[in-house]
């Protein structure tokens, strides 16, 4: 093995393989895996060097395992046999490969976390990704702490049905619900079961950056004063079937004049359209025309049908006017930014909305604009 004896001596090697003291072999061995890690190999070589790792996997001394495991954690020169030897060895030596090393199959980890105890299952809840067969085995079989672990690791690809079997194994732990709620992306039905399980902090977020059902957003927003309120506008924005979220609102009187008015001027056009069709009792693609094609008398006799209040009808005419004016641009928080401008734009034009519909609107310019500043200071200090 030219290129590993290049950086070690004849002495170094039989010092790893016979020498009396642990110390000594646990410093010839760290030596060895470090001349393995930085230079390039043969196959020959290779070879020679798992044999020499089998070696010191074996090697009766801890300090002389624990060298080799944590100087090769990341390394995929490790053979299979021996991260599976460490793996079962003391925590000292198991957890920094069971946290890193890329060796090991799934099925490994899924039979460690099977039979390997909370520590084992923790350290492999922290590893850089995990899969959908290690994650359901996690959601099946891990304790508290790796479960909430793997939950908060973005990087663990997570089945629907595996979140669900999470809720229903420690859906009294806030711990784990808030690793749950504060993923980056959810599924619906693991969004609204949530809701009804967490406390009114974690409810919020839940509601300001992952859609809920209709039905879940309705009766949250009409429920107890106790309880988180819905903006049921930002819910229109995030509703993955706006068709049905516009047809429960309207089935349960909640889709009125105040709140379409609320959603077009932030650029819920789509919510919109929805929900006139809805009301007008006329199919989507006839509204889209007559809210977008046909002349400025389509969007009146469309309106007229669904039976909104005339006193109003000026205030949406501005709110679509001013909506085709505008275009997204493309950049980082152009949904932000566009809907901050559709604001500002119907504000400034002579229109009828309400004194509450335009204290609401106001509020949330004043909310996207404060989004803004502390994300310019942000980027400014960094």
């Amino acid at each position: 093995m030219a290129t590993t004896r290049s950086a070690l001596t004849e002495e170094d090697i039989r010092t790893l393989v016979k020498g009396v003291s642990a110390d000594d072999r646990a410093a010839a061995a760290y030596k060895l895996c470090r001349a393995i890690e930085t230079s390039p190999l043969t196959d020959t070589e290779r070879e020679t060097a798992a044999e020499i790792l089998r070696v010191m996997a074996g090697d009766a001394a801890e300090l002389v395992r624990r060298a080799l495991a944590v100087t090769l954690k990341e390394s995929p020169l490790v053979p299979r046999d021996v991260a599976l030897k460490l793996a079962r060895d003391v925590e000292t030596i198991s957890l920094p490969m069971l946290n890193c090393s890329p060796v090991f199959l799934d099925s490994d980890l899924v039979d460690i976390v099977r039979l390997g105890g909370p520590v084992r299952q923790l350290a492999i809840a922290r590893r850089p990704r995990l899969s959908r067969s290690v994650t359901d085995a996690i959601s099946e079989h891990g304790g508290e702490r790796a479960v909430a672990a793997a939950c908060a690791n973005d990087n663990a690809d997570f089945a629907e049905s595996a979140l669900q079997q999470v809720m229903a194994r420690f859906e009294t732990h806030e711990k784990v619900l808030a690793a749950i709620a504060y993923r980056n992306v959810l599924p619906l039905s693991v969004s609204e079961k949530l809701v009804t399980l967490v406390g009114d902090q974690l409810r919020d977020h839940l509601i300001s950056h992952h859609a809920v059902a209709p039905e879940i957003a309705l009766t949250i927003a009409i429920g107890a004063a106790e309880r988180a309120t819905v903006d049921l506008v930002d819910q229109a924005g995030r509703a993955a079937d706006v068709k049905a979220f516009a047809g429960h609102l309207a089935a349960e009187g909640r889709l009125t004049a105040s709140l379409l008015l609320r959603g077009l001027t932030q650029g819920h056009m789509t919510f919109f359209e929805w929900g006139l069709a809805e009301l007008a009792g006329v199919p989507h693609h006839r509204t889209w025309l007559m809210i977008h094609d046909a002349g400025p008398l389509g969007l009146r006799a469309i309106y007229e049908r669904a039976g909104l209040p005339a006193r109003l009808f000026p205030a949406f005419r501005v709110a679509v006017d001013t909506y085709h004016s505008m275009e997204y641009d493309g950049g980082t928080r152009d949904v932000e930014r566009f809907q901050a401008h559709m604001l500002q734009r119907f504000l400034t034009q002579p229109q009828a909305a309400a004194r509450e519909d335009v204290d609401y609107l106001l509020d949330k310019l004043d909310q996207l604009s404060g989004e803004a500043r502390t994300e310019a200071a942000a980027v400014e200090s960094a």
